[in-house]
């Protein structure tokens, strides 16, 4: 995949999207923590719009430093700031459209086109490639592989959404999760795992919480699963760690 269409996945939501936004405060304060301020969201989503946009792109938009007096900083790559300026072009094409149609109820034709630009609870993104489906009566079970060295993810969905999205061998679609679907356990081979959406990486964020901590682990540079695991376990920054997805938690998308 290109770096200009894996650039263009960020905008599946529109360029008013929220990620967006997190990225230009970044860009005009160096730190993440004032960006969510000015963004009006938390320190935490502001985390989950990078590692949306990681995903959806593939490539790193963020560098961070740790420590020092004023608790580190933060600064857009050269990708990031290439997200940033496609992201400023778009916007200007979007209200020179808008414009032309000010004289036409555009309220109402606002109203109609934002259902164009729904976004979801999902956590997980994963760019992938549709590598076979096997059908079972009205069951298609669709075979995604997210990375030539990962395992592959099966996503069980509908014959009438597959062939609704027209699904075949060798096309690109977006995999999609939420966070609870995704368990994480610290030996791998457990018998909880299935063979298929079992997945490895290095745990970059924790989360604690009274019963369940939210773990961010990254499977691969640019490719990061967020999942749940028992505060019990007591898994940190750091640690190798095994996740495994319900297959019939995943949602397939097409790509924009």
């Amino acid at each position: 995949m290109s770096d200009s269409v894996s650039l263009a996945n960020a905008f599946a939501h529109g360029t008013a999207d929220k990620r967006i936004e997190v990225l230009r405060k970044i860009a005009e304060t160096g730190s993440i923590s004032q960006a969510a301020r000015e963004a009006g969201i938390s320190y935490k989503a502001a985390w989950q719009a990078i590692d949306t946009l990681t995903n959806l792109t593939g490539v790193s938009l963020v560098e961070k430093s740790v420590g020092g007096i004023g608790g580190g900083g933060a600064k857009l790559t050269a990708d990031g700031l290439r997200l940033l300026e496609i992201a400023g072009v778009l916007e200007k094409n979007r209200q020179e459209v808008l414009s032309r149609f000010q004289q036409e109820k555009a309220d109402t034709i606002d109203a109609r086109f934002s259902r164009l630009s729904i976004r979801t609870s999902m956590r997980n993104y994963l760019p992938c490639r549709v590598k076979g489906l096997k059908m079972s009566g009205q069951i298609v079970r669709v075979c995604l592989q997210v990375h030539e060295n990962m395992s592959v993810l099966i996503a069980r969905i509908t014959r009438t959404s597959a062939e609704l999205l027209a699904l075949k061998p060798g096309m690109a679609v977006l995999a999609m999760c939420k966070a609870t679907a995704v368990k994480v356990f610290e030996e791998a081979n457990s018998s909880e795992l299935s063979v298929a959406n079992q997945f490895q990486g290095t745990v970059t964020r924790v989360s604690k919480g009274d019963r369940e901590d939210e773990i961010t682990i990254e499977l691969l540079p640019g490719l990061q699963l967020v999942g749940f695991a028992l505060s019990e376990k007591k898994i940190e920054t750091g640690d190798q760690i095994n996740a495994s997805v319900d297959e019939s938690a995943v949602v397939v998308a097409l790509l924009p």
